[in-house]
């Protein structure tokens, strides 16, 4: 069994400022780490491989200094990294990036053999469209799993998976053949503490890297600024607001006291808004 991860490097979203002046995002001295998102998919695809075997390769489109991303995604217990790297990738929008992406996993499948499973994170913390993995699923014709909280299981025999989904007003159980895409979603597990022998091996091992060329993609027009029609307008820090947080007095006061007075400070800050409750009441 072949599974692929994709991962990204992002700067690390707590530490990003936005200049005052240019309204540009300040990058400078700011950390670089996985994606967040990602290492849930990371972890899920290797209890899927402690399950039933195989290998779990891990993939990476960024600037030569990825590189330390897909090691540390090695020293968790991937068998495999590769880095997509070249210039014709600058500017990439979600469109030309799950391009690429899917370019390099038909790379890797004539390489190391067709993937089973691809995993992402269900977005970004630095786009946070969620577009990337549903595109990468879309262009190599794979079935598409969202928003998955677990994956309960895998026949090798009718390659078929089980996933379980969170949606609106519950989980749903899906059921579907491989070769398929998943996106989990964040909290749904933790990504595991790396062996030694691991750790060992990762900072040993070497990253494949590859271009555009390498990776067998001859569209360049589809790459980079070039095959992103987004435009990104402006970049901004919301104003901070001027009204305070208002805090209710409880000393001494029971719990009924307090939501009476935290219901009645509601209908005086927000007039207007007890006859819209009594009319959604009265409609049900």
């Amino acid at each position: 069994m072949h599974i692929i991860v994709c991962i990204k490097q992002v700067p690390d979203s707590a530490q990003i400022r936005v200049h005052p002046v240019t309204n540009t995002i300040m990058r400078q001295g700011v950390p670089s780490i996985i994606n967040p998102y990602d290492l849930f998919a990371l972890e899920a695809a290797l209890r899927l491989r402690d399950k039933v075997g195989g290998e779990v390769t891990v993939l990476c489109m960024g600037p030569p200094m990825a590189e330390d991303a897909l090691r540390k995604s090695l020293a968790y217990g991937a068998d495999r990294a590769v880095l997509l790297t070249d210039r014709q990738f600058a500017g990439s929008d979600t469109l030309a990036t799950s391009f690429a992406l899917a370019s390099a996993i038909k790379k890797i499948g004539q390489t190391w053999g067709v993937p089973d499973v691809v995993f992402t994170g269900k977005q970004t913390i630095d786009g946070d469209t969620a577009q990337v993995g549903p595109g990468i699923a879309k262009r190599l014709n794979l079935n598409q799993l969202t928003y998955v909280a677990q994956v309960t299981s895998f026949d090798v025999t009718t390659r078929t998976i089980t996933v379980e989904r969170r949606a609106e007003g519950g989980v749903q159980v899906l059921v579907t053949r491989a070769p398929a895409l998943i996106t989990m979603l964040d909290d749904t597990n933790e990504i595991r503490r790396g062996s030694l022998s691991d750790v060992l091996r990762a900072a040993q091992a070497t990253v494949t890297k590859w271009s555009a060329a390498d990776a067998g993609i001859t569209q360049l027009d589809k790459c980079g600024l070039k095959g992103s029609p987004t435009v990104v307008k402006k970049v901004f820090a919301p104003p901070p607001r001027e009204e305070k947080a208002h805090q209710l007095p409880t000393a001494g006061r029971s719990h009924e006291d307090l939501a009476e007075s935290l219901i009645n400070e509601i209908y005086s800050r927000r007039p207007g808004i007890e006859e819209q409750l009594i009319e959604q009441a009265a409609s049900v």
